[in-house]
């Protein structure tokens, strides 16, 4: 179990000096387009968790649905983000065979930030974020989720800034990481009320 300094801490690791995070010439996604709420996305983060949980078997020690498909009336890019608990994320012999045979390709190994691993499947569009028990970045996620879910204001507030930032991004010719970092300011604003509700913080 992460510690509660971890929870509430941003700082990231810096990517040791020549490691690229991105696999077999992948990069971050120029796809940064937010629409509607969609009915279907639940349904669709239940069909790819049973096929997560079918190759896995026992080895999917937890497997959620985060980021903004997974708050209902709040808009996001149409693509199903997935966070997998593993034993061992280093150990990709593990899962990452198994997860390509349902499709999965693995886009991100970062073993330096709580092992996190990323594959993606292009049908339905999913990003499956592979961590570690020990990783705070699940509870993290699942504690911004939920205050969304609970929260209106903030959500409306979130769902703004994801819209300005699209905007923004794509008329400046950005990708995917360049539209996180422009609203990242808010989703620190909406992580502290959420932590100090929790009595994380004080």
């Amino acid at each position: 179990m992460p510690s509660r300094e971890s929870i509430v801490s941003f700082v990231e690791p810096p990517a040791p000096e020549g490691a690229d995070p991105y696999v077999n010439g992948a990069g971050p996604s120029p796809g940064i387009a937010v629409v509607p709420p969609r009915a279907e996305w639940p349904g669709l983060f239940e069909t790819l968790a049973a096929r997560i949980r079918s190759a896995l078997g026992w080895r999917a020690l937890a497997v959620e649905h985060v980021g903004s498909t997974s708050v209902p009336g709040l808009s996001a890019k149409p693509t199903i983000d997935i966070d997998l608990i593993v034993a061992d994320p280093d150990r990709e012999e593990d899962y990452v065979p198994a997860l390509e045979q349902q499709g999965f390709v693995l886009r991100v190994r970062e073993p330096w930030w709580f092992g996190h691993r990323m594959l993606a499947l292009q049908e339905p569009a999913c990003h499956l974020h592979v961590f570690g028990p020990d990783s705070p970045e699940p509870v993290k996620h699942r504690i911004f989720r939920d205050w969304l879910r609970g929260n209106p204001d903030d959500r409306e507030r979130y769902e703004a800034a994801k819209l300005r930032a699209s905007a923004e991004a794509t008329a400046a010719g950005e990708h995917s990481m360049e539209y996180n970092a422009r609203k990242e300011s808010v989703i620190r604003e909406i992580y502290d009320r959420a932590f100090r509700a929790a009595g994380l913080i004080r």
